[in-house]
């Protein structure tokens, strides 16, 4: 049943990482930045912008109280389910690796596509941006 648990808990954090956070501490003070790495007894690696300076600093798992994401999700699933239309029975999500893998040889993240050429991922990119588009709408 643990590793059932880790499991889940890091399926829930890799789609944070990467982007912008609110870590809130336990002595009530906040740091915003980029969550860049965070292990299952919340130790967290971010990147933090002071004075136009990138720092990497590294929060002790006891100092961690809170950690929100400051950015909409990027949905992996709806962009599958719509890629399925087009690719149907070819299109596997992989949240485990916050990916979606298409005939085996095309890999799409919440970044595009990041890995295939030629035709199909020519169909891919668009379907991408389309749903990026959707998204733009529903938040305006």
């Amino acid at each position: 049943m643990s590793s059932i648990i880790e499991k889940r808990f890091g399926e829930e954090l890799v789609p944070l990482l990467g982007k912008q956070v609110d870590i809130t501490m336990s002595d009530g003070a906040t740091i915003k930045g980029v969550l860049l790495a965070v292990d299952s007894s919340l130790r967290v690696i971010m990147e933090v912008v002071n004075d136009n300076l990138k720092q990497k600093i590294i929060l002790n798992s006891g100092a961690v109280k809170r950690i929100t994401l400051l950015e909409n999700p990027f949905d992996l699933k709806a962009l599958s389910e719509k890629l399925n239309k087009l690719f149907p029975g070819l299109v596997k999500l992989r949240e485990d690796i916050g990916a979606i893998i298409v005939m085996e040889k095309i890999k799409v993240t919440d970044a595009g596509v990041v890995e295939g050429y030629g035709p199909s991922a020519e169909k891919v990119r668009g379907v991408y941006q389309e749903y990026l588009n959707e998204l733009k709408k529903r938040m305006t």
